[in-house]
């Protein structure tokens, strides 16, 4: 890696902000001999940008010891952030891999098919005609031969030890503050009727300690096994057997690595097994802390790291989760640069939203919602519901005060299009929505103002959330929250001259701040300290609904591009 190369490889004209900066800081950190460098970069501050630049000081062919490693990798775990770097023309030049279930192949009769189903996926030895312009294996060459391919976490993850995506001299990876958590869910074992393609030759016992997980898990990897033989003695699989080949192969890999881990007396990593409904019923094998399964997966892909987040809020925490050194780790902090009244935090807190006091909380949070609906009659809302249970309690209440018309929602099955409609549209809708606390750009008129409606602690009822508090992980299940509170508020604050105000629903996030206040970073802890309670007109549904005294759109220009004091956020303190 050349970091002095670190400025002339950022791609944008000029420089915005503290982009400048925080790239020769960046440098500094990475002379100074650090192997990884965390860099808490606030939204706005063109995280993407910045890890452009860091990826083009990776060595190059012909620049020294032809055996070392060239090149770089970009990934992140958000597939919305990788489509967004895919439509940056000012990052044109990073190569995009995705999984083979992304594309579909180009065949006569197969048009229609996932690569992953297609006849070179299912027929023994075939030989495919048309495999120079399959747009699968012509983005996986092309990405394997570029100075950086970008990737999904997952996609990376899951190419461990190819041989077409081998060792690299950088690995930038954007959003990372998860990292240790999606380590998690990649290495968790969900075993269930409909992740076990032969669970009715192979039912679970009851669980009750780690020990009946890994006798099951050894049986179970034993009749996948048999099955995997016989569909290999076939010459030519179905798409439905293709498809079971594929997870047997995928369940095979993963029972190994955990029985392995498990059997392995100097692995860190502690498991947990859960299985609620009793024998013959889905079980989890998760990992705590998976620092060696991020060793084979992410650290052992590259010579020099670095990790890119708004809220990696804790540098000795975050390397103990991701099985880092803290001494070969060096952070550096990009301070916010949008204006700190541009982005309040409102309180507006109705009580405690915990499950035992919800029935009498929540009642209120709807109320509040059609004040704050009344106060923003022709401004688009989000509500941040934390749960599809709250979320359609809420909407029910919503309905029962008169305001149903100026709300959306959504399911599991239809989130993204419902998403995808109410941001096209031009109304002043209010979207209720569940987990879009992270990878959401709602800039400019997209929305205006938001509502957190729970304080988003760990489930406790997840095991291994109950094995952290059990060991005392007070200050993690704090911080955990904390970043999530966050990254919620940067979703409608996108860029210097934007603005937009969040308002806390549930008292239980007062008492979060107080609590992870040291792991505040301090633009944040700037926006809690500045934090009031407002004034709000009346629950009145027809002025929630009909826009009874909203701006013109040409107003609401003028205003926007006043003073501080003529800000269209400065009024919420004065509308009774």
């Amino acid at each position: 890696m050349d970091p002095s190369r670190i400025l002339e490889e950022f791609p944008a004209p000029s420089f915005r902000g503290t982009q400048e900066t925080a790239l020769r800081e960046i440098r500094t950190a990475f002379e100074a001999g650090n192997d990884v460098v965390l860099v808490r970069a606030p939204t706005g501050s063109g995280k993407s940008l910045l890890a452009r630049a860091i990826a083009g000081c990776a060595r190059r062919p012909g620049e020294g010891d032809p055996s070392r490693a060239v090149g770089a990798y970009y990934t992140t775990p958000q597939v919305s952030q990788l489509d967004d770097v895919a439509g940056d023309d000012l990052l044109e030049d990073l190569s995009i891999i995705r999984g083979k279930s992304n594309y579909t192949c180009i065949l006569p009769g197969e048009t229609s098919t996932q690569v992953n189903r297609a006849p070179c996926a299912r027929e023994r030895g075939f030989d495919c005609p048309v495999k120079h312009r399959c747009p699968y294996f012509s983005d996986r060459s092309i990405a394997a031969n570029r100075e950086i391919a970008a990737m999904t976490l997952a996609y990376f993850m899951q190419t461990a030890g190819s041989d077409v995506f081998g060792l690299r001299d950088v690995v930038v990876i954007d959003e990372a503050h998860g990292l240790s958590e999606w380590a998690e869910m990649y290495a968790t074992l969900e075993l269930s009727p409909s992740s076990v393609p032969v669970w009715d030759a192979c039912r679970p016992p009851a669980i009750e300690r780690l020990s009946d997980a890994e006798g099951y898990a050894e049986r179970l990897r034993t009749v996948c096994g048999r099955r995997q033989e016989e569909l290999r003695g076939k010459t030519e699989l179905t798409p439905p057997e293709a498809e079971e080949r594929d997870r047997l192969a995928e369940l095979v890999r993963d029972i190994g690595w955990f029985l392995d881990d498990l059997r392995n007396p100097e692995s860190p990593t502690t498991w947990v097994a859960d299985q609620p409904d009793g024998a013959e019923t889905t079980i989890s094998i998760k990992p705590l802390d998976p620092a060696r399964y991020l060793h084979h997966t992410v650290w052992d892909r590259g010579n020099k790291f670095a990790l890119l987040s708004a809220t990696i809020l804790n540098k000795d925490a975050f390397c103990r989760g991701a099985g880092l050194d803290p001494d070969r780790v060096a952070l550096v902090d990009v301070p916010h640069t949008f204006p700190l009244e541009n982005r309040p935090l409102y309180d507006v807190t109705c009580g405690k939203m915990t499950y035992e006091r919800r029935e009498e909380t929540l009642p209120k949070v709807a109320e509040t919602i059609v004040r704050l609906m009344a106060h923003h009659p022709d401004e688009k809302g989000l509500i941040h519901a934390h749960s599809y249970a709250i979320a359609e309690d809420l909407y029910e209440r919503l309905r029962s005060l008169g305001v149903e018309g100026r709300i959306r929602g959504h399911d599991t099955e239809n989130r993204d299009a419902a998403l995808a409609g109410w941001k096209r549209d031009d109304e002043p809708d209010v979207f209720v929505s569940v987990k879009m606390e992270e990878a959401l750009d709602l800039r400019g008129d997209l929305c205006r103002w938001q509502v957190l409606c729970k304080a988003p602690y760990p489930n406790t009822r997840d095991s291994r959330v109950a094995q952290r508090l059990e060991d005392g992980q007070w200050s993690w299940y704090y911080r955990t929250a904390l970043r999530t509170v966050i990254q919620a508020a940067g979703r409608v604050v996108r860029a210097p001259d934007d603005y937009g105000a969040t308002y806390l629903a549930d008292s239980s996030l007062v008492d979060l701040f107080e609590r992870a206040r040291p792991d505040m970073p301090p633009w944040f802890e700037a926006q809690v300290d500045r934090m009031e309670r407002p004034e709000l007109p009346a629950a009145d549904p027809e002025r929630a609904t009909t826009g009874s005294g909203r701006r013109s759109r040409s107003t609401t220009r003028a205003r926007r591009s006043g003073s501080i004091d003529d800000h269209p956020l400065s009024d919420v303190w004065g509308d009774g």
